[in-house]
């Protein structure tokens, strides 16, 4: 098997598409976009010239797919997914681009803890108005 590796995702490549979709939890569609965008490092192709990826790859999913759930635009992932192809020379970049990431999800993450406090104050004053409506019937 011919294959191309990157120093973070360097272990042996033996799944094909369909199935790291499968263990993976993504579409075979949605790997080919994550791949048109330069999201996927380190996939490798075989002497067919076919695409092979290993389980760094359906770590790797997880990972893309909790920073974007976490708000990181694609630009920024695009990024960090360069940063991760560049292998050790790299790290304190890659550090750097999720400390500031981390920063901007705690900041949201306080916003939304504020805005439950609010919506379960707001709750609250409806429940005694209800129960001083049901209490003056």
């Amino acid at each position: 098997m011919a294959t191309t590796a990157t120093p973070l995702l360097n272990d042996t490549p033996t799944l094909r598409i369909g199935e790291l979709a499968r263990l993976s939890g993504r579409s075979v569609h949605t790997i080919r976009w994550y791949e048109a965008q330069r999201l996927m490092p380190g996939a490798a192709r075989d002497a067919g010239g076919r695409r092979v990826f290993s389980q760094a790859h359906v770590e790797w999913l997880g990972l893309i797919s909790r920073l974007r759930a976490s708000g990181m635009s694609v630009r920024d992932m695009q990024a960090y997914a360069r940063l991760v192809r560049q292998g050790k020379a790299a790290l304190a970049d890659c550090r750097e681009l999720l400390l500031q990431h981390r920063t901007q999800v705690q900041q949201r993450a306080d916003e939304l803890r504020d805005a439950v406090a609010l919506v379960d104050h707001k709750i609250a004053m409806y429940d005694k108005w209800l129960a001083r409506a049901a209490t003056s019937k």
